[in-house]
Parts: C-alpha cells; structure tokens; sequence
C-alpha cells in the first residue's frame, strides 16, 4: 500500500513546492509598492488622524518600515510645513503608522521619505518584477542588451505623498513640492476635480520633469471593489493625464529606473513615487 502511494505523495510535495516557488516569484514582482493612507482621507478641523503606511500593495502591507530607514516625514497644511517627530513613528508587526492633527481647513500633503537600500535579484526574478511593477523601459534595455540572463543588484527608495482635506474648504497646498527625489505632484486638486475626472499629475526626478515616464494609477471604490489599474505616459513636460472619474480611493505611481556605471555596490538605481487621494 506504502509503495502505491509514495508516487502520489512525492507528486504533491512537487506541487506544493512548485507553487510556493511561483508564489515567492509573484511576491517579488508585486509586494513592493508603498503608499500613504490615512484612516480617513475627509476629515474635519483640529482632528487627530491615524495615517498608515503599507508597504505591500494598496490593499496590504506585507512588512513595516523602520524608524532608521526614514528620510522625511511631513504634513504641509495652511500653516506651511512640519516634520513629524519620528519618536511617535508605529513599525509594529506588518504595517507602520503615525499620527498628525489636523489645524484650520484646506488640502494637507502627507509626505514619507525613505533612504535607499539595496537588494539583489536573480536574473528571472529581476525581469518579472520589471515586467509586473512597471519599468518596462528598463526591461526593454535589458532585452536589447543580451542582459536578460544576468542578475542585477537594484539601490531602490520610495517617496510616497497622500492628499488629506481638512473641512469643507480645499486649498492650492495640495501642490507643495516637497523635494523628494522623485515626486508626483496634482497640478489640480482631485478635492475640487469637477466633471471629468481628468487630473493632471508632474512626474519629477530629482526635481526635473520626467519625460515619457511610465506611469500607473487605479484604486478602489468606495465599497471596496478593484478600480482596474492603467497606464499612461507623461508628455515632455513631466505632466501624465490621468482618467479618475470614480468616487473611490485613488494611487497614481511610477518607478524610474536608471542603469549605474561604474558604481561597485549596484546596477540600477531605483526612485519610486506614489501619490494617494480620495474623489468624492
């Protein structure tokens, strides 16, 4: 009986290793972004706001970040800018948070900052995560380059801004730029976006306009279901046009990607942006 059934076993243990292989190639292509979201995106004035950090997908954050790896946390508001006093910074179990409190009315940017940190990857695993998360650019050059079989060691940090409105009145700080390394900034404030639903975003790369970058945006509704996410390209000037005619809550992100020469610690360096709102 043992020897009829040895076969059987053998071919689940191979199955079962095989999916959580395929699952740890999925997790790498897609347990990477990271966005701001505050437990509430309306709020009223003088309102203290728990604000989340995922760092995972818009739904999930698979691991915390730690107070050492901050380069900037801070909230603009009528009142101008204030950094966050990283004491107050929560990086227990898979999500981290803070808290601000809210001041007179107007559009407040919520702003975090990383500092970088490398990471090597397998060949395969590398160019899934090209292909998944959004570079095709850089996969593309990797293709043209006969580089598809080789490893890459990526120096990667995320910039990630939320839109937070405090009372009934919007406010122009929404387009505060706050000197990230890459950066999207609303050139309309989604809390006033009228009919439509076309919201201009500049994408910026060490303060310059990113031309022809690859940009993704999607979200949720405000039942919980999948907005499907797109893609759009910005034009010369930086600016993508992004179609958020939904209720719901909204991401716009992109990932720029250069190739390092000469550099003995990485390939490629790696400056994410991702920006988050709500349309009423």
């Amino acid at each position: 009986m043992s020897r009829v059934l040895q076969p059987a076993r053998r071919a689940r243990r191979t199955f079962a290793l095989t999916a959580v292989m395929l699952l740890g190639a999925v997790a790498i292509a897609s347990a990477h972004d990271m966005f701001v979201k505050p437990a509430r995106f309306v709020v009223e004035e003088n309102t203290e706001v728990l604000v989340r950090l995922l760092n995972g997908t818009f739904s999930k954050s698979e691991n915390s970040i730690a107070r050492g790896r901050l380069r900037d946390v801070s909230v603009v508001s009528p009142d101008g800018r204030a950094q966050i006093d990283t004491a107050a910074w929560g990086a227990a179990g898979d999500t981290s948070t803070f808290r601000t409190r809210t001041g007179g009315p107007g559009t407040y940017v919520l702003g975090v900052s990383t500092t970088p940190n490398v990471i090597a990857l397998e060949a395969k695993d590398f160019n899934l995560y090209l292909r998944e998360d959004g570079i095709p650019d850089a996969l593309e050059a990797r293709r043209k380059g006969g580089e598809l079989d080789r490893p890459a060691r990526e120096r990667y940090a995320k910039h990630v801004k939320a839109l937070l409105q405090v009372g009934r009145s919007p406010s122009d700080h929404y387009a505060t730029e706050l000197g990230y390394p890459a950066e999207l900034v609303p050139m309309e404030n989604p809390y006033a976006l009228g009919a439509g639903g076309v919201l201009r975003v500049r994408t910026l790369v060490d303060g310059k306009p990113a031309g022809n970058q690859y940009v993704l945006y999607g979200g949720r509704t405000p039942a919980g279901g999948r907005v499907a996410q797109r893609s759009v390209r910005s034009d010369a000037d930086g600016v993508a046009r992004v179609q958020v005619g939904a209720a719901g809550t909204w991401y716009v992100k992109f990932i720029h990607m250069a190739r390092l020469a000469g550099d003995s610690t990485a390939d490629y360096e790696s400056k994410w942006a991702t920006l988050t709102f709500q349309r009423r």
